[in-house]
């Protein structure tokens, strides 16, 4: 799943006893490493509130973008609301949602 400024993905483990995780990756693409670090940073922000939309054993990576450094909190923050939807929606779709 993509939008402007990030990409997701999300996957449901077999082993569904530990709580759900979420990664990111920032790559260098996105900047140097102050840079690279207040978009994590960002990142980690918007998707606390967050953590108790995904079910345990969930998995949700997000990848920021090249321009991902450039944009707005809250542009961000929607397209996060966004792909949680869709990926549980695909999530959902797979039967692998509990």
């Amino acid at each position: 799943m993509r939008s402007e400024h990030l990409m997701a993905h999300c996957l449901r483990d077999t082993d569904d006893t530990h709580a759900a995780r979420v990664g990111f990756i920032v790559s260098k693409a996105v900047g140097n490493a102050v840079v690279r670090n207040r978009t994590k940073r960002r990142l980690r922000e918007i998707i606390r509130p967050r953590l108790g939309e995904l079910g345990a054993g969930e998995l949700f990576v997000l990848r920021a973008l090249p321009h991902a450094a450039d944009a707005e909190f809250a542009v961000l923050a929607t397209e996060v609301e966004a792909l949680l939807a869709k990926a549980h929606k695909k999530l959902e779709h797979r039967g692998r949602r509990a």
